[in-house]
């Protein structure tokens, strides 16, 4: 690996499962709408209706965002189903980074920090990264219109923020991640309650 460097790596390999994940779920898109509550979605982000209670009003403007991207009316569908697809391969990426995150400070507890450590922590992200990007019932939200998807990328980025704000939160300035935190709850809200 040349001149290992674990933050260099730690970045190339999160960009590198997000890939993988954005590839795959992209050639495997919903190119139109499933008969459930993802067809609702998608007319009602297209047009920025209200859906059924309580609302996902954020979700609604991601996917109006996304729906300007359909170049013709039957492509709409397609555009909101890749807002799914986007979302999924960010939860990927912020769940590779977090593992690592996990392991680093696991190791740190117990044994040096070497440069095999650093490597089995990073095999093991990827690994436990992409293996949740090929579970069933993830890959089945990361591919139509339906809130699960983006809500499962806002926790992945909460439970990240927590991470770092646990890493330094007695440092100069190290509050920032408790103030996204709570953004970031409040933006949750209007996609699902599950968050």
């Amino acid at each position: 690996m040349g001149s290992f460097t674990f933050k260099k790596w730690n970045t190339i390999l999160g960009w590198f499962v997000f890939s993988i994940a954005l590839v795959t779920y992209w050639s495997t898109v919903e190119p139109t709408a499933s008969f459930w509550d993802a067809g609702e979605y998608i007319t009602t982000a297209s047009n920025l209706e209200v859906g059924h209670p309580p609302g996902a009003p954020l979700y609604q403007l991601m996917g109006a965002f996304f729906s300007i991207f359909a170049m013709e009316a039957t492509n709409i569908a397609l555009t909101i189903n890749l807002m799914s697809v986007f979302a999924s391969a960010f939860t990927i990426l912020f769940m590779f980074w977090s593992v690592t995150i996990l392991l680093s400070n696991l190791v740190k507890k117990n044994d040096t920090f070497t440069k095999n450590n650093q490597i089995a922590i990073l095999g093991s992200a990827v690994v436990a990264s992409l293996t949740f990007a090929f579970t069933d019932s993830f890959w089945y939200s990361a591919v139509e219109a339906e809130v699960y998807a983006m809500a499962a990328f806002i926790m992945s980025v909460l439970f990240y923020a927590g991470l770092r704000w646990e890493g330094e939160m007695f440092t100069p300035r190290g509050d920032k991640w408790v103030v996204l935190i709570a953004f970031v709850i409040g933006l949750s809200f209007g996609v699902h309650f599950m968050v």
